[in-house]
């Protein structure tokens, strides 16, 4: 398997997808497509029971959307799921037969955070993994299932102040407020997350179809929901307001790899309305 932003390798059952879409691990068009690409030959290839997401950039996991393409992407995304949205991408990811782990080294943000949160699990390393969910910075609506995933996880408040603050939270966070399964030290996550991956692929895979399937119908929202809030962001980023915030943020270095490294500081920094 050969893709341009993705190096894979497999490990027996296990399946290891190392994120390398350079500058800055952009969620772009070319990510999307070789992410369907993955899921359409893995789920269809019964060897793999597991599949492993990392980064091969030691900053950034998966930075956020790139904002300047949004139509090529989710036209991208509809290879899969028949309508251009990477909500219902990510929810497909949800309720894969394959079990996802997020290994999480560096930053992510925006869409980035809504694939790991799409993930079936989420470990990440103390020192270097900042979250974030901004784009009500924008005066947007997350648009690929964070409320939904978010809410859920960490109750209504925690998700409030997530969502509406357009902070980043370190790990040790993340962790405390049930966003992510653990924090750990980078130099233990890789071991731990490659033995956990390759225990549960030792178990049938009718074992992991049988409780994924049971735990979504409790914990997964509705198809609908996930559209929903992908039809509110479509709607909002073409908003005039949304728009020239984009711009500021842009003058301001937003979608360059060093002005994101202090992201949430940008933002703050943004005109006030």
């Amino acid at each position: 398997m050969d893709y341009d932003t993705l190096t894979v390798r497999a490990e027996d059952a296990v399946l290891f997808a190392g994120i390398r879409n350079r500058p800055m691990n952009l969620l772009g068009p070319e990510l999307v497509r070789d992410l369907v690409a993955l899921l359409q030959r893995t789920e269809a290839d019964d060897t793999t029971k597991v599949l492993v997401f990392t980064s091969e950039d030691p900053d950034y996991f998966i930075s956020h959307v790139d904002v300047t393409r949004i139509a090529e992407y989710r036209a991208e995304a509809a290879k899969l799921v028949g309508e251009p949205s990477i909500a219902l991408l990510f929810r497909h990811l949800s309720a894969s037969r394959l079990v996802t782990i997020a290994q999480i080294e560096g930053r992510v943000r925006g869409a980035g955070n809504e694939f790991a949160l799409a993930c079936d699990m989420q470990f990440a390393a103390r020192e270097s993994a900042i979250f974030g969910q901004f784009e009500p910075a924008f005066g947007l609506l997350p648009g690929g299932g964070a409320t939904q995933h978010l809410v859920r996880l960490m109750g209504r408040n925690r998700a409030l102040e997530v969502m509406l603050s357009a902070q980043d939270y370190d790990a040790e966070l993340a962790e405390r407020y049930g966003w992510i399964n653990r924090a750990m030290p980078a130099g233990e996550i890789g071991d731990f997350v490659r033995a956990l991956a390759h225990r549960i692929a030792g178990f049938p895979g009718s074992g992991h179809v049988a409780v994924k399937n049971r735990v979504n119908a409790i914990a997964l929202a509705p198809v609908e929901d996930f559209r929903r809030d992908s039809d509110i962001f479509g709607d909002g980023v073409r908003d005039s307001e949304a728009q020239s915030r984009i711009r500021a943020a842009v003058e301001r270095g937003f979608q360059t790899r060093d002005a994101e490294m202090d992201l949430a500081r940008m933002l703050g920094d943004l005109p006030h309305h």
